[in-house]
């Protein structure tokens, strides 16, 4: 794995430098946040099905959010909205720190919900901007740099987030989360490169800018993109196939709190096992497939079968770093694919319909997300979190399969 073509650019280019660090500083307080929020649900009452309502509310929020978020991504200045978004953020993560009891835990709810509008701006918006803030050479390493952020901060924040609220109480954990919002707000507010693709037929430094129209035209422009071109329609389906599954990962609290009665730090050790595999799982993947269009879809299949043979092993695992092992590997696939499907849709997508296309993206994934929390939540109320994880495995490997088989003939004329 050769760190140098990274490293280059963090150097060369201090718009893109500022971005990573103002998503690293960002995903590391949502994490410090999670993991105390997910363990005062579940000492509060003592219910799975509660914890996974945290997470649905975060999931659901987000894709309720996504299709008006991407016509603001495209008819307004990029920059601007990130920056609203995060300094909106500051006060309603304060917010954590009224939830007491069982009576006022829906404050935290409430709380969840606002931060999941804020970042359904954020990431779409990022994410379309992306490829604005770097050379097209460079778009590869910034790519593999970005998808490795989100799991960086949570191997780093969650591990920590746990430490914190085991030590020092929930409410600084939930602190650290506000300031770095503002943290990250200034970071943005530094970039002096434009967020947008620029006019090749017009004045010097002048940006590309469509008409986005309302939410469902942005929907449709989407879809007809999207019906057009297969590649384009197996890369907008690889995250939300990837989501089918993920409501194994509630389980996570469950095991690191209740099975491994490891507490706060329990759930904290398995969360940064799963951010470490996120973070590593991009960097690994670059010089093993190379960005070709084969090598995309090909990748993404085999971080699919790596996610579900990994969980499978999950409920097998004796103790607390064997379990911990299990989620690193799982996560080196999902770090993977969402590298990989975000780094082709920047390709394929043209600037001016980017960020429609990625909170529609977004939003897909996090709508499948929410559905499979929910799914894992009632799973968890009856059954033991092995049949539970099991059956959340056997849908994520299902829902593989048939994306495979859609992806198939792509992968195909890619070969000849």
């Amino acid at each position: 794995m050769r760190l140098r073509p990274y490293l280059t650019l963090l150097r060369g280019n201090p718009a893109f430098t500022r971005l990573f660090a103002a998503q690293l500083i960002s995903f590391a307080g949502d994490w410090f946040a999670t993991v105390a929020l997910l363990g005062l649900a579940l000492q509060l009452t003592g219910s799975p099905a509660v914890a996974s309502l945290l997470l649905v509310v975060q999931t659901g929020a987000f894709a309720l959010a996504s299709p008006i978020a991407g016509v603001l991504a495209d008819r307004y200045d990029r920059r601007r909205l990130m920056v609203i978004a995060d300094v909106a953020r500051v006060p309603v993560a304060l917010a954590f720190l009224l939830a007491r009891d069982a009576d006022t835990l829906w404050i935290a709810f409430a709380a969840v919900a606002l931060l999941s509008l804020g970042a359904a701006v954020f990431e779409p918006t990022s994410s379309a901007s992306l490829p604005n803030l770097v050379e097209e050479s460079e778009l590869p390493e910034a790519n593999v740099l970005i998808g490795s952020a989100w799991g960086t901060m949570l191997a780093v924040g969650a591990a920590l987030g746990g430490l914190v609220a085991a030590t020092l109480g929930r409410d600084v954990a939930f602190a650290i989360n506000a300031a770095s919002f503002g943290a990250s707000a200034l970071l943005i507010l530094g970039i002096r490169r434009s967020f947008r693709a620029v006019r090749e037929d017009g004045p010097p430094g002048e940006p590309v800018h469509r008409e986005a129209g309302g939410v469902a035209e942005s929907i449709r422009v989407v879809l007809r993109f999207a019906r057009g071109n297969r590649t384009l329609a197996a890369l907008l389906l690889a995250k939300t196939t990837f989501g089918v599954g993920t409501g194994v990962i509630l389980l996570l609290a469950v095991f690191g709190r209740d099975v491994f009665r490891a507490g706060d730090a329990g759930i904290g050790i398995l969360f940064a096992a799963r951010g470490l595999g996120a973070l590593i799982g991009p960097f690994l993947v670059r010089p093993i497939v190379g960005v070709s269009e084969r090598g995309l879809i090909g990748g993404i299949a085999a971080s699919f079968g790596i996610f579900a043979v990994s969980y499978a092993l999950l409920p097998l695992a004796p103790i607390l770093p064997l379990a911990a092992l299990a989620v690193f590997a799982g996560h080196l696939g999902g770090g993977a694919q969402w590298t990989l499907s975000s780094y082709g849709l920047q390709r394929a997508t043209p600037d001016a319909i980017r960020g429609r296309v990625f909170s529609f993206d977004y939003g897909l994934v996090t709508l499948t997300i929410t559905l499979s929390t929910l799914v894992a939540g009632f799973l968890a109320e009856r059954f033991s979190p092995a049949a539970t994880t099991w059956t959340m495995v056997a849908l994520a490997a299902t829902a593989a399969a048939g994306w495979i088989a859609f992806a198939r003939p792509v992968w195909r004329r890619a070969a000849g």
